[in-house]
């Protein structure tokens, strides 16, 4: 389970998790504090303490202590907010912190570092899915762990990145990437909770009646078809097939997780639309109930 968390991390998570929560590096990346690459590794810290213990939790529990789609997409939003308020900051130039002040970051970096868990990438919603499964909180700590430590040298790197960046006028453009960051982590939470008004493709209109199997495919880019025809007033079975490795090997419908492939059947839907979305929030797919 540690080789697998460690491989996963390495391969899958690299990309993926920096780009979701590397954002929060932006809180220890001032032109004061970033000064201490000690701070980074306080934050790799916390992000490994806190991920071996969800893991064990998960393992301990099961699904039972994953928070539900709606619960993580306000805490993507909060996290949204967080990295612009960040990111404001290291745009700003003023004086240096006092010692004292150095104190309360030095506490705060592994803080930043435990909240990622808050703000899931693909990789890690396939790793905690692994957790559950094992049915053992020790299988499910090393699995986590061993994720965190596959994804170190990456968070390590850009770490660093930003502690250079922070002490030369490319702050500004930094500062400029991670509010962009942030907005999108806002985006993502509000698309993942159903909060967010958008563009809803039309069905295609085709003249065999619908039915009540209807097969849908993940693939890296999203859901196809994006919107999907089932009768109303019937049970209906989604096939969830999976094309390719992606966020969208999780699905959250019906105020669940679903790790894919895997079959989800619907009690009779009254005509209209039924909204899903990956588990980052990032691609949506409707089913048109008729």
């Amino acid at each position: 389970m540690f080789a697998g968390g460690v491989a996963a991390g390495l391969l899958a998570g690299t990309v993926t998790c920096t780009a979701a929560q590397g954002g929060l590096l932006m809180g220890l990346a001032d032109r004061c504090h970033g000064r201490d690459p000690a701070l980074v590794g306080w934050f790799l810290a916390g992000r490994l303490a806190s991920y071996t213990l969800a893991g064990a939790l998960l393992g301990l529990l099961g699904s039972a202590v994953s928070p539900p789609p709606a619960a993580r997409a306000a805490l993507l939003v909060a996290a949204g907010v967080t990295v612009i308020v960040f990111a404001v900051r290291i745009m700003r130039r003023g004086r240096c912190a006092t010692p004292p002040e150095g104190e309360v970051s030095r506490c705060k970096a592994p803080l930043l570092g435990a909240a990622t868990i808050l703000v899931p990438c693909g990789a890690t919603l396939g790793v905690e899915m692994i957790a559950v499964s094992s049915g053992s909180p020790l299988s499910g700590a090393a699995a986590m762990a061993g994720f965190v430590i596959g994804t170190a040298p990456a968070f390590a790197l850009l770490g660093y990145v930003l502690r250079r960046v922070s002490r030369t006028r490319l702050a500004r453009v930094a500062g400029l990437a991670a509010i962009a960051a942030g907005l999108w982590t806002v985006g993502a939470g509000l698309n993942l909770g159903g909060w967010l008004p958008g563009f809803t493709p039309s069905a295609p209109s085709s003249s065999t009646p619908a039915s009540p199997t209807v097969t849908v495919w993940a693939t890296r880019d999203g859901y196809r078809p994006a919107v999907a025809s089932a009768p109303a007033g019937v049970p209906v079975e989604i096939v969830f097939r999976l094309a390719g490795p992606g966020c969208t090997g999780t699905v959250a419908i019906g105020g669940r997780d679903v790790a894919l492939p895997a079959t989800v059947r619907l009690p009779p839907q009254p005509p209209g639309r039924l909204r899903y979305a990956c588990g980052m929030g990032m691609y949506t797919g409707f089913v048109e109930f008729s």
